[in-house]
C-alpha cells in the first residue's frame, strides 16, 4: 500500500461555514461604504485618481486570487469620525493581519479578540486594562484612527503597503489638519513620524490650532527604549489637558 500523503494542517476556522468564518473583505465596492460627513470628495478624488484606480485593479486581483484580506471595512475609520468632529488623529501603519482581530481602526482589535502586545501597552499608559479591545468609543468621541495602509492579507504584515492607500491617507491626514482645530497628533513610531512636517504644514497653512506628540512606537520591541519611551511618556494625559484647555472634553475616554 502506498503510504498517504501528509495532509495539510487545518487552520482553526476552514471547516466553519461562510458566515461563521472570521470577517473578511468580499469585493471592492468603495462607493458604497458608508462614510461619515465631510469624507467623501476626498475619497472619491482619491479613487478617480490613477493611484485609486491601480489600488482598485490590484485589490480586485487579489480577492479573484482567493486571497483573505482584512478588515471587512477598511473604510470604518471615516464611517465613525466626522470631519467636524475630528479633535485627535492616531496614526498607524496596516491593519492587523490575524483572523478576526482588524475591524477598520488603528490598533483597535474587534470585541471578543485577545489584546495584541501594542494595544496592551496603550492601556497600560491610558491606566486601565478594559475588557475590550475594540476602540469604538474613541473613535465615537473625535479620535481618528486611521492607519496608513488600510488592508493586508491574513498573516503578511505590509502585504498591501505601497499599492496606493497611502496617497489617500497622506490626503485626509492634509484635510484633517487644514479643517480640524483644536487637534491633537500621536504619533507612535517612525513611520508615523514621517507624516509630521505634513501636518504642520497644513495647520500653518490654514492658522490651526495643533499639537504633535511623537514617541516610540507601543510595540513590546520599543515601548520603554529611547529616545522618547511611549511607556511613561504621558501621552494620553497631555492630550487630553491640552484639548481641555481650548474647550474640548471627553476625548480618549
Amino acid at each position: 500500500m502506498a503510504p498517504r500523503k501528509a495532509s495539510a494542517p487545518e487552520l482553526p476556522w476552514a471547516d466553519l461555514e461562510p458566515a461563521a468564518q472570521p470577517p473578511r473583505l468580499q469585493a471592492w465596492t468603495p462607493q458604497a461604504w458608508p462614510l461619515a460627513e465631510g469624507w467623501r470628495p476626498a475619497v472619491d478624488e482619491f479613487l478617480a485618481s490613477p493611484e485609486g484606480r491601480r489600488l482598485a485593479e490590484f485589490i480586485r486581483e487579489r480577492l479573484a486570487a482567493g486571497a483573505v484580506i482584512y478588515p471587512p471595512h477598511p473604510l470604518r475609520a471615516l464611517e465613525l469620525t466626522p470631519l467636524a468632529g475630528v479633535h485627535a488623529v492616531v496614526l498607524g501603519q496596516d491593519p492587523y493581519h490575524g483572523p478576526g482581530q482588524a475591524e477598520g481602526l488603528a490598533f483597535s482589535v474587534a470585541e471578543g479578540v485577545k489584546h495584541p502586545p501594542s494595544l496592551r501597552n496603550i492601556f497600560k499608559e491610558l491606566g486601565e486594562t478594559p475588557p475590550s479591545g475594540s476602540l469604538l468609543r474613541w473613535a465615537r468621541s473625535g479620535v481618528l484612527l486611521l492607519n496608513a495602509c488600510l488592508t493586508v492579507e491574513e498573516g503578511q504584515p505590509a502585504s498591501h503597503a505601497k499599492k496606493g492607500w497611502e496617497a489617500l491617507t497622506d490626503r485626509l491626514l492634509g484635510l484633517v489638519a487644514a479643517t480640524a482645530s483644536p487637534c491633537v497628533y500621536l504619533l507612535w513610531g517612525a513611520h508615523a513620524q514621517a507624516k509630521a512636517d505634513l501636518i504642520r504644514e497644513h495647520a500653518a497653512q490654514y492658522a490651526r490650532e495643533v499639537l504633535v506628540l511623537q514617541t516610540n512606537h507601543p510595540s513590546p520591541l520599543s515601548a520603554s527604549r529611547p529616545p522618547v519611551p511611549f511607556l511613561g511618556s504621558g501621552c494620553f494625559r497631555q492630550a487630553r489637558e491640552w484639548l481641555a484647555e481650548r474647550g474640548v472634553t471627553g476625548v480618549f475616554s
